[in-house]
């Protein structure tokens, strides 16, 4: 090719790109019925695949999954998060794959290619001093029933660490269908964990204390029920209180209690393992009590600690601000 033919192809080179984007964006619109949302953002991605193939000089059908990953790394090192990126990938996926049904591309270039991992969120938990003022809160209301089986109810997932799943498994007394119960006497709480394993948890007097108030209250509602469940958390009906209806309960009390954010059960398992791990710094007992299978799993606990711990140095230290 002659340098006046190069450069006159390489000048329709946009406009040839532009013109398949816009078949494309056709095709998903009518054929697909894709949402106008989503086409709007397919064109976006698009647009961005158009430039980045046009600053390396290359048609659209041309590129390759180098110049892919070149362009993954680049997003990456703007800023661009795993999750956005993997959006974007997905996009030019699903163009590349019309172009191979069109016989425009023999292969997919963006097939293979993953976005960067996106960092695991470090779970919430509570403060030390919020979980305590939620553990022992006084409700004021006027269902004293109620409020000893909330009270019970998160004494147990703070104090024990509990899966909700697993709280709502326990029964009122140990037995060959039972799922879990409490023996007070060894005080201890046996659960049916994931995977079907068992595992044994100690109890503190204050989950006692309020197991104690709840079981005056539980059988006293039972007594005139018949087909009362056998379920340790029970309705005034008498039946199983659901996971569902647990985590209602739990964000109501917490509100009440002042907290400035709304608690779910699992925040009070972060939370029970926090508190354990900064108090202990044994990893493996945390492991032991929250019953995971691998040690990795326990270990974004490390990271947690380490948090709390800059931050206790943040406020206390005279040099961390940099002060002269």
């Amino acid at each position: 090719m002659s340098p006046a033919s190069a450069t006159a192809a390489e000048a329709a080179r946009p406009a040839q790109a532009q013109a398949l984007v816009e078949r494309y964006l056709a095709y998903v619109r009518v054929q697909k019925r894709l949402a106008e949302r989503t086409v709007a953002l397919y064109t976006e991605d698009l647009l961005k695949l158009q430039q980045y193939a046009a600053q390396a000089g290359v048609a659209l059908e041309q590129v390759n999954s180098h110049h892919v990953r070149r362009w993954v790394a680049q997003m990456h090192s703007r800023g661009r998060s795993a999750r956005g990126i993997a959006l974007i990938l997905s996009g030019w996926r699903g163009f590349y794959s019309w172009l191979g049904r069109e016989a425009l591309v023999a292969s997919n270039p963006v097939q293979g290619v993953r976005a960067p991992k996106a960092a695991k969120p470090l779970p919430k938990a509570l403060g030390v001093e919020e979980a305590v003022q939620l553990a022992a809160f006084e409700s004021e209301s006027a269902a004293p029933d109620l409020d000893a089986r909330d009270h019970c109810l998160t004494e147990l997932l703070y104090g024990c660490g509990l899966r909700i799943g697993e709280v709502a498994g326990l029964d009122v007394q140990a037995s060959a269908q039972a799922r879990g119960w409490i023996d007070v006497q060894d005080a201890q709480v046996h659960v049916l964990g994931k995977g079907g394993k068992r595992r044994s948890v100690p109890v503190g007097q204050p989950v006692l204390r309020a197991l104690q108030a709840w079981l005056a209250v539980r059988s006293a509602w039972s007594a005139d029920l018949a087909d009362a469940s056998t379920a340790l958390f029970i309705t005034r009906q008498g039946r199983p209180l659901s996971a569902r209806q647990m985590q209602a309960r739990l964000k109501s009390r917490s509100l009440a209690a002042g907290l400035a954010t709304p608690v779910h059960p699992h925040m009070l398992r972060h939370s029970f393992a926090s508190h354990v791990l900064q108090s202990s710094g044994d990893l493996r007992a945390v492991q032991e009590l929250l019953g995971h299978a691998n040690i990795s799993t326990t270990q974004v606990y490390t990271r947690l600690d380490f948090q709390h711990l800059a931050k206790v140095y943040d406020a206390a230290h005279p040099r961390a601000q940099g002060k002269k």
